[in-house]
């Protein structure tokens, strides 16, 4: 199990976004009650491409840069820069930039939106991008949620910065089938994304059990000991991202110890 450090861009900054408020508008937000405004854990003005060296010099492969929303492609393209083939790059990736995007120095792109469309999985497009760039370099992003009021219910596929349920449910057989198509896998547990709340286990395990690839999880850690419930739940075969909660990103949970972690285990 490896820790897999990430840098999310907003409007050009490094954030951390609960991601369950990400709207472009109140009325294409989730649910009538979510606000337009994002709520913001941590913003700096810290380039990207700071953090990008960081974890190269503390020798983290895997990681991610995620686009969220406009005006970021400054900021990536100067991360992947500082750091080539050490990240992989998500957000607005479609057939018509993926080439581009590994070109900067991403190892991979993670697209969801362009894939899952019109809520489904739109074949013609996964395949052609496959064709494209090859599986090895694609990442599927499988960020879910549960229905709104549904606490214990399937996961769905969420796009268009998590706003958007799909009809794509994240189980058994859709692992198994979208595994032959991609290199890795991305999950974003969405609604404990950002809110330091505990990891959404079941979601975990799920993933640990099916997975035929490397997957990745994020969302909701709160403290060092995730990182050996993580290793417990998902049998060894999920990697773990941390936002929030880390004190480079205004979290209480060290870096340095996280890093240690990671070196003791790989």
């Amino acid at each position: 199990m490896k820790f897999r450090p990430c840098i999310d861009l907003h409007s050009g900054q490094v954030k951390q976004i609960v991601g369950s408020t990400l709207s472009d508008d109140k009325q294409n937000a989730l649910t009538a009650t979510q606000s337009s405004v994002e709520a913001e854990n941590f913003s700096t003005d810290k380039p990207a491409s700071d953090f990008a060296v960081m974890y190269k010099d503390d020798g983290l492969t895997g990681g991610h840069v995620i686009m969220l929303g406009p005006g970021n492609q400054d900021a990536a393209k100067s991360a992947l820069e500082a750091y080539p083939q050490g990240l992989q790059i998500g957000g607005g990736i479609t057939s018509s930039n993926a080439s581009e995007w590994l070109s900067y120095g991403a190892s991979h792109v993670i697209v969801t939106s362009f894939v899952f469309h019109n809520g489904q999985i739109d074949f013609d497009r996964l395949n052609g991008l496959v064709d494209q760039i090859g599986k090895d370099r694609l990442v599927l992003d499988l960020s879910c949620r549960r229905k709104v009021g549904d606490t214990t219910g399937p996961y769905f596929v969420v796009t268009d910065r998590w706003q958007t349920y799909t009809d794509v449910e994240v189980n058994e057989e859709t692992l198994k089938m979208l595994g032959g198509y991609c290199a890795e896998f991305l999950v974003h547990g969405v609604e404990n994304e950002g809110k330091r709340c505990g990891i959404l286990e079941d979601l975990v395990q799920l993933l640990g059990k099916y997975s035929p690839v490397p997957v990745t999880y994020a969302g909701g850690v709160q403290g060092l000991d995730d990182l050996d419930r993580v290793k417990t739940l998902g049998n060894g075969n999920v990697d773990l991202t941390i936002g929030s909660a880390l004190d480079c990103f205004g979290g209480d949970i060290k870096y340095d110890d996280v890093v240690a972690w990671h070196k003791k285990e790989n």
